[in-house]
């Protein structure tokens, strides 16, 4: 089987390159030109670059090289949308057919146009499974009793923020929602939230009520941690089963050096 990876930012498409190797699998990579790490050359077997709305470029890459399935790993920002890329007239037909232009819509569109295409977009997660966060408390400490007053509060209206697409973050302090994710990512939000209150702040990261695991899955890491330290973040809160946790080790070690808990909840 020859498969296409469609590669945003960060490791995300490395790691699939990795897992794809080991199972055997040869990957052809259309690489985002405004997002992916330029790395990334040096571990591809097939590649080409594509702006973002190059849509049409991206399918015929894919037909020429016989990929008959894909897979979507690493973020391409919403916001590139509104950037000054120019989209080639597949992705602008394709844009012009959506009512809202909202992530699922987005990314479901452009897995319509492979499909029409014989290409099949297939879980993001299908080589990551061992990355995938499991139910119960993962680190060292418990979350307290504020801490857990923050994760019950956070999660009904994470869950309403993810069921809309508006974003997959909130943080919470004292059972008040202090700053809600919308195009910025994850990592901004909190620096946002440390901004306006700082100290003692809870972040809750969920998948959506219906998680599409073909894009959009929700990611975190070292930089996570690393930007929860800096501003005073003592507590993250994931959906078990369906968040993948990159560099989960030595994410969890600095977790615990940090004195910061990290509890995984199903649904």
């Amino acid at each position: 089987m020859k498969l296409g990876l469609i590669a945003g930012n960060g490791r995300f498409p490395f790691l699939v390159l990795e897992g794809a190797r080991k199972a055997g699998a040869e990957v052809a990579v259309a690489a985002i030109r405004e997002e992916t790490d330029p790395e990334i050359e040096q571990f591809a077997d097939r590649l080409t670059w594509v702006g973002v709305g190059q849509l049409g470029k991206m399918i015929r890459f894919f037909k020429n090289e016989g990929v008959e399935k894909a897979i979507m790993a690493g973020q391409v920002k919403h916001v590139q949308i509104f950037s000054r890329s120019i989209p080639d007239v597949r992705m602008l037909k394709m844009l012009l057919r959506l009512p809202r232009r909202n992530t699922d819509a987005l990314i479901g569109a452009v897995a319509n146009e492979l499909v029409s295409e014989g290409i099949e977009l297939i879980d993001s997660t299908f080589f990551l499974k061992e990355h995938l966060a499991q139910s119960g408390t993962l680190t060292k400490r418990e979350p307290d009793q504020g801490e857990r007053a923050d994760i019950q509060y956070g999660l009904e209206i994470a869950r309403e923020i993810a069921r809309v697409d508006l974003g997959q973050t909130i943080v919470v302090r004292d059972r008040a929602c202090v700053a809600i994710e919308a195009m910025e990512g994850t990592d901004a939000v909190i620096r946002r939230a440390g901004q306006l209150v700082g100290g003692r702040l809870t972040v809750i990261k969920i998948a959506k009520p219906d998680q599409d695991m073909r894009f959009d899955v929700p990611v975190v890491g070292i930089p996570t941690i690393k930007t929860m330290a800096e501003c005073g973040a003592t507590c993250l809160c994931l959906t078990a089963g369906k968040t993948l946790m990159f560099d989960r080790e030595e994410m969890l070690r600095l977790s615990n050096d940090k004195g910061i808990a990290i509890i995984a909840v199903n649904g």
